[in-house]
């Protein structure tokens, strides 16, 4: 009978034991399934990014974005119960094949022409700008948020929404640039720059190291504020809003120049690119009939180059060899976090 008994007690052990093991089994992997579940990527909080690819600050690309993050680059934050995509490019690292610059980027898929149109929105927060850089410069500070890019001809850029922030500063600005689709040789072509809130791009400081007067109108870091590019039948038209600041609006024609003679050269651009030469014009047609697509992110104006040989767009700004880190831990990189975004065709203006 004792016998019998010890038997079904270590049957009865084994039994246990085996439940027990599934148990732990199913409680790790329905632990490991939960904590697969909490990831939130960027695709869950801005719907439209089946219509992307990116390029990281590291030469990192995707090209679907669907349940996708790179850490350190791209990825979402949360703050106060709001999911946020974070764009973060460092001063130096890998770029794209037409510039110099390091870009944590979407870039449209689809592309258009301007008598087509498009539409793109953000409403954003800018939370860093690089802290160093030569004041001179007029890139330096600075970071490209949302563009209009060519994918044929010169690739000029029609659109470019940058904010800045110089040193100091508790405002930054944000103005919008639109760059000529040179007619001829495209090492004249220039950018002419509209303030939006704060200053435009040619407002510099006198030596690397003094700077303007904060402007008054501007926008802080962590300060969320939106825009609109709506292009339609040709025309762009331009739409900023922020709590606490006028709204802005803007129009520009993409199929007829504005600076089609020498004539027509603003002196904003005389004056910013005289000591680098750029006074091209533009052709008649401006970018009618030219490939373009949408560009969303953090593209980083801040560089390493010489501001001796380009004081417009050379911004001697530190960037410890390449070293991605380094970099972080001292400032020197862009961070921008969008809530929402979208994109599409473009409509009719209501302005």
């Amino acid at each position: 009978m004792i016998l019998r008994n010890n038997y079904y007690l270590t049957t009865l052990a084994i039994i246990t034991m085996g439940i027990s093991v599934l148990s732990c089994k199913n409680k790790v992997k329905k632990t490991a399934v939960t904590e697969k579940e909490k990831t939130v990527y960027p695709s869950d909080v801005i719907p439209f990014m089946d219509e992307f690819k990116i390029l990281c600050g590291d030469g990192k690309s995707f090209n679907d974005l669907t349940d996708v993050e790179h850490k350190d680059f791209f990825y979402v934050e949360n703050e106060n119960n709001t999911n946020w995509v974070v764009y973060k490019a460092p001063n130096s690292g890998v770029t794209s094949r037409t510039s110099s610059n390091t870009r944590t980027e979407l870039g449209q898929k689809e592309e258009w022409k301007p008598d087509t149109g498009g539409k793109l929105t953000g409403t954003l927060k800018v939370k860093h700008v690089s802290t160093s850089g030569d004041a001179r410069v007029a890139a330096s500070y600075s970071v490209v948020i949302g563009q209009i890019h060519g994918t044929e001809g010169h690739e000029n850029e029609p659109l470019k929404i940058f904010y800045k922030k110089f040193p100091g500063h508790t405002k930054g600005s944000i103005f919008w640039n639109y760059e000529i689709n040179t007619k001829g040789d495209n090492s004249k072509r220039w950018d002419y720059s509209t303030a939006v809130w704060g200053y435009d791009m040619s407002i510099v400081g006198d030596t690397p190291t003094t700077y303007p007067t904060e402007p008054q109108d501007g926008i802080e870091l962590g300060e969320e504020f939106s825009y609109e590019i709506n292009v339609y039948k040709g025309i762009m038209y331009l739409t900023f809003k922020s709590d606490g600041h006028e709204t802005k609006q803007f129009t520009k024609s993409l199929i007829q120049t504005d600076f089609g003679t020498s004539s027509d050269i603003p002196e904003q651009i005389l004056t910013l690119y005289a000591a680098i030469g750029r006074d091209g014009v533009e052709r008649d047609s401006a970018y009618a009939g030219e490939l373009q697509n949408f560009k969303q992110g953090a593209y980083n104006q801040t560089n390493g180059k010489d501001p001796e040989e380009n004081i417009v767009w050379h911004t001697g700004s530190e960037t410890y060899n390449g070293d991605i880190k380094k970099q972080y831990e001292n400032g020197c990189y862009t961070e921008v976090w969008f809530k929402e975004a979208t994109v599409g065709s473009g409509t009719p203006p209501q302005h």
